[in-house]
């Protein structure tokens, strides 16, 4: 068990913590701004998910390049790394907000907060959800050592 847990927390973890700073200072700028100053709360769960979609799109990008290059020092070349990134990012967003909205619905009923406010709240945990399911897929699927 001790030498999993050195294998995970190892410096490529903490890289990978760097990064996600970047992409959280970027991405949190993107979605809440949709959501709250582009008023995509008035959209109801459907404004929850293009807030959340914007955010990892852009985050994406930025999240990319870094983690390929300074996280896991990949040298792969062509479609084949893009795609299983992509495929990870997907997978991974698509889990953590089908799973979120309904935990805080869950969690958040009859506690009489605006509907703005839970938004916020499950925008959080799914962001949180995403972060865990992200960290191994890249570096276990989509930067996996050769």
């Amino acid at each position: 068990m001790k030498e999993l847990l050195k294998k995970i927390f190892d410096p490529t973890f903490f890289r990978f913590i760097l990064v996600g700073i970047v992409n959280t200072l970027v991405g949190y700028g993107v979605m809440f701004g949709l959501y709250n100053l582009a008023g995509l709360y008035t959209w109801g769960e459907v404004g929850e998910w293009v807030s959340s979609a914007a955010n990892y799109i852009v985050g994406s990008v930025v999240s990319f390049f870094l983690n390929k290059h300074f996280t896991f020092r990949n040298q792969e070349k062509g479609a084949g790394v893009v795609l299983r990134f992509a495929l990870n990012i997907t997978v991974c967003w698509l889990l953590a907000y089908g799973l979120a909205q309904p935990l805080m619905g869950w969690l958040l009923a009859g506690m009489g907060l605006s509907p703005q406010w839970e938004g916020n709240l499950t925008l959080l945990a799914g962001s949180g959800l995403f972060v865990i399911l992200n960290y191994f897929g890249q570096r276990f699927f989509a930067f996996r050592a050769k």
